[in-house]
């Protein structure tokens, strides 16, 4: 979905549309969960401080999130998925994979399909969606955000090694920041950078990772839709747009991710046993603090809490943190269902 949770907002609020908006909390210690494309080109994003996107656009117009909202929404969407295929792998409320290999409803393409499900969902949610179409899950992904906002993009098996060549290896999905710096560092640049590599010389250098980085590099990924992945965790993280110091900003952050776990774990009726913060530094450095308890977690406030007790153990800080995030973990086994609704 396009500004998924923004875009819910302008389409309920007609006075907001063609403005600049974000979806948070507006107050000095707030975080913007998401942002509409009026905002972003002022360089607003998500998981920026409030008092960062309100120095960036001063107009911008803050509106508290609806999460149950944003759920029932996705459920209409993930409804007319199904009418598609029942190979579908939700990522999140608003982005999935299908795999549409056995052409369901007869439209003869991929690319057909993208575009009966796209304009259905327009016309069923007054919502706009991109999509990416390819042989594999990884160049999907990629192609998703080459057309956004609402287009489509399709890599095909003809292009797709010649495509992945030219792509800055930050494009890639399983290359974060950390790991992006460190190729540069090994005069990776590209796809072609990284498919000239052998497989020994990653290994090196990524170790267990090395195989993801090979096969991706050309075009390969041999991942299936997983229509019944269950999963065992649930988390939320933010890199900020500048280190920080200041616990009162930090643990904001820290409350804003929890509140998206939190809304997680009721929207599925999933409680966790144990919770944990990560913290990455300036220097990139990372370490976790972690809390389990005898009975799983089901009360907002007692999440909150030991997030902040967690993040707290960091104190005092001598270096910034680039980048903090909460995760529940520990489902007990009844719990562990496949659906992303149930």
């Amino acid at each position: 979905m396009d500004a998924f949770y923004a875009s819910v907002e302008q389409r309920d609020a007609p006075e907001l549309r063609g403005r600049p908006l974000a979806v948070g909390h507006g107050e000095a210690r707030g975080v913007v969960a998401a942002a509409s494309y009026e905002a972003r080109a002022f360089g607003v994003k998500s998981a920026m401080p409030s008092v960062s996107a309100k120095r960036r656009c001063p107009e911008l117009i803050f509106v508290p999130p609806r999460f149950e909202v944003y759920r029932a929404v996705s459920q209409q969407i993930h409804a007319i998925f199904a009418r598609y295929t029942d190979l579908i792998q939700p990522l999140s409320l608003d982005e999935a994979y299908l795999d549409v290999t056995a052409d369901a409803r007869g439209l003869g393409t991929a690319w057909a399909t993208a575009k009966a499900i796209r304009a259905a969902i327009a016309e069923e949610t007054g919502l706009t969606a991109s999509a990416g179409i390819s042989y594999n899950k990884f160049l999907a992904k990629l192609a998703s955000d080459q057309k956004k906002p609402n287009g489509q993009f399709a890599v095909t098996p003809e292009m797709g090694a010649e495509w992945v060549a030219g792509l800055p290896v930050e494009r890639f999905h399983g290359v974060g920041p950390v790991t992006a710096a460190k190729m540069r560092r090994l005069g990776i640049e590209r796809g072609v950078d990284l498919a000239a590599k052998s497989l020994a010389f990653l290994a090196e250098h990524f170790g267990s990772s090395a195989d993801w980085y090979h096969g991706i590099a050309r075009g390969i990924d041999h991942r299936p839709v997983e229509s019944n992945r269950v999963r065992k965790s649930s988390g939320s993280e933010t890199t900020f747009a500048r280190d920080l110091i200041d616990p009162l900003e930090i643990e904001a952050a820290v409350a804003q991710q929890a509140e998206e776990v939190w809304n997680w774990c009721v929207s599925r009726g999933r409680y966790g046993r144990t919770v944990t913060v990560k913290a990455k530094y300036a220097d990139f450095r990372q370490v976790t603090r972690s809390r389990s308890t005898p009975a799983p977690v089901r009360d907002r406030d007692q999440l909150l809490a030991t997030a902040r007790a967690l993040i707290g153990t960091l104190y005092p800080l001598t270096l910034g943190l680039r980048l903090v995030g909460v995760t529940v973990s520990g489902f007990p086994a009844e719990d562990a269902v496949p659906s992303l609704f149930d």
